[in-house]
């Protein structure tokens, strides 16, 4: 049976959508986990509040992710208070879309910042302990977008092909230390996000997909569970897309 028992988990921009369901998926599995958020401070309160509901430790910390000073501030504050970190889930992210004639400089910044530096950022500044226990998990969130393309994604879809080339590079180096590292690509799921788009773009997009729905949250919390698990112990530097057939 999959279980986390005893391990402490951190999970970036998990407030909301995504990564709270990655967060309540490793607490339902034994874990202890970190909340972070960048401004939904009363969500990520409420993300905590269910973890210890579950009957597991939980706290919240406001992380801005695109700083390596504040990426290692989070694991200090994690080690003093859990004293260890055995899986980081790299999940914050933003969407800046725009054609890349119309995009600003800031957006395209900004996008690479919180989606790719802070996979750099908190990676290097929880490497070190996890090198010293010669132990630990990392499964970055990246997106099909990184793999395929997306018409008004040149940001975001260079961010997150980034987040796949630095799982490959990294895996290598790790795994012979006993620290494994992966991805999953999510495709269209259906989050706080994609209750923007409007009914005749989500049917279109719905048309596309093999399996003709969104996926779930919880669907892609499951999938991080597993890699964050002994269960995926001979997995390393692999991508694993969850997009319904769409990228198939």
């Amino acid at each position: 049976m999959l279980s986390l028992n005893g391990k402490i988990a951190i999970v970036t921009g998990s407030s909301r959508g995504i990564g709270k369901s990655i967060a309540l998926d490793l607490a339902a599995a034994g874990a202890d986990v970190v909340v972070t958020y960048n401004s939904k401070k009363q969500e990520a309160l409420q993300v905590v509040e269910c973890i210890k509901e579950i009957g597991r430790r939980a706290f919240a910390v406001e992380v801005s992710v695109e700083s390596y000073e504040s990426a290692k501030a989070l694991m200090a504050r994690t080690i003093k208070e859990f004293g260890k970190i055995d899986i980081l889930v790299n999940n914050a992210g933003v969407l800046r879309d725009s054609s890349l004639f119309m995009m600003s400089k800031d957006d395209w910044q900004k996008v690479i910042s919180v989606n790719l530096d802070s996979v750099f950022n908190c990676s290097k500044a929880v490497i070190g302990h996890m090198l010293s226990r010669r132990v630990g998990k990392i499964v970055n969130v990246c997106s099909i977008s990184g793999l395929k393309g997306l018409p008004g994604q040149t940001n975001y879809s260079a961010a997150k092909a980034g987040v796949i080339g630095f799982t490959r590079s990294l895996g290598k180096e790790l795994a012979p230390y006993g620290i494994l590292v992966n991805a999953v690509a999510p495709g269209f799921i259906q989050t706080d996000m994609s209750e923007k788009v409007n009914s005749e773009m989500k049917d279109k997009y719905v048309e596309n997909i093999p399996i003709k729905r969104f996926g779930q949250p919880e669907e892609v919390a499951k999938l991080v569970t597993f890699l964050a698990s002994d269960y995926s112990s001979y997995i390393v530097g692999e991508t694993i897309t969850i997009d319904g057939g769409l990228s198939s």
